[in-house]
């Protein structure tokens, strides 16, 4: 399947990833979307397969995780109605789930979902690098302040000195 083929463009999935507990992942409404599933579906062969998905692959949203979802991500507003706090897959969970679901579609939307991973992951690597970056800009001005006012301070003193053309 082309990108150009893919029921969602690049840019969407990218969107579809939220950060939960310190990591990446994706909603079960979101894969299930993409996947060609419904949510339900998605779940039942989660819970039929679950010795593939331990705790760092999937794990379901506490009430407040999920309310900020909602808040904050406009296309989760629908979850707000469902007594069913979903679940959410990290990068390693998504592709689990594609093969378990078993079925073409999803074995290829799932390499655009790994790819969006991917490119979350550079994304926050070169902000990392930037703000490293910032960081030693921030100490190497700091250490040129403090010359710099260790010298006003050394030319004030001698303007201070008599005789040498200060003022008293």
């Amino acid at each position: 399947m082309k990108n150009k083929d893919l029921p969602v463009p690049a840019g969407a999935i990218d969107r579809m990833i939220v950060a939960l507990r310190g990591q990446r992942v994706m909603l079960d409404a979101d894969l299930a979307r993409l996947y060609g599933v419904d949510t339900r579906v998605l779940n039942q062969a989660v819970r039929r397969n679950r010795e593939r998905f331990p705790d760092d692959f999937v794990f379901q949203l506490t009430e407040e995780e999920k309310a900020e979802v909602i808040t904050n991500c406009d296309h989760l507003a629908g979850l707000k109605y469902s007594p069913v706090a979903p679940q959410a897959f990290t990068e390693h969970g998504a592709v689990m789930a594609a093969g378990v679901l078993n079925s073409e579609r999803a074995v290829e939307v799932s390499v655009s979902v790994v790819r969006a991973f991917v490119r979350m992951r550079k994304l926050l690597s070169a902000h990392r690098e930037l703000a490293l970056k910032l960081s030693e800009l921030e100490r190497r001005v700091a250490k040129q302040d403090a010359s710099v006012a260790a010298l006003f301070d050394a030319v004030r003193q001698l303007m201070r000195l008599p005789g040498k053309g200060g003022t008293r």
